[in-house]
């Protein structure tokens, strides 16, 4: 078996690809930070035992705990081999560069350190993006060139 990282899947150019892409978004959205959360369990834990170990050093983990655990998150499932995280394979969409090449961890966390600080800053206006864009990009989706299509 061998790891090709060159391989080049061009996004579609047909507009079903992008239908309903949106929506789709949000389920995913919520269906991804609960299992963050539930990861957010045995983390805790990890934690807890590294700042005894440390001698309470590693207790000051505690308050980035959420955002590592998401960033690691998204970073090994959207720059994995399915290119989505588990629920957005649950609504049937995936993510792609424009350009065809592949994501890779490095990408998949930018996107989601892009989605944190323009959410922060638009709040609910980072969807209305979506309405106006072809492909139903969304600006951190511009910025980066990634598309979202669906996979069923």
């Amino acid at each position: 078996m061998s790891f090709d990282n060159s391989t080049v899947v061009a996004a579609p150019e047909d507009w079903r690809a992008y239908r309903g892409v949106l929506s789709r978004r949000i389920f995913a959205f919520v269906i991804d930070y609960m299992l963050v959360l539930l990861l957010c369990i045995p983390a805790a834990i990890v934690v807890f035992f590294l700042g005894i170990i440390t001698l309470g050093l590693g207790f000051f983990l505690y308050p980035a705990l959420f955002v590592i655990v998401a960033l690691i998150y998204f970073g090994m499932t959207l720059g994995g081999r399915s290119q989505a995280s588990p629920g957005m394979r649950a609504a049937g969409i995936a993510m792609m560069r424009a350009d065809g090449r592949r994501l890779d961890f490095m990408t998949a966390v930018v996107h989601m350190v892009l989605f944190w600080i323009l959410n922060s800053i638009l709040t609910p206006l980072i969807l209305l993006a979506g309405l106006f864009t072809d492909r139903s990009r969304l600006v951190h989706d511009m910025l980066l060139g990634t598309v979202i299509v669906r996979t069923v």
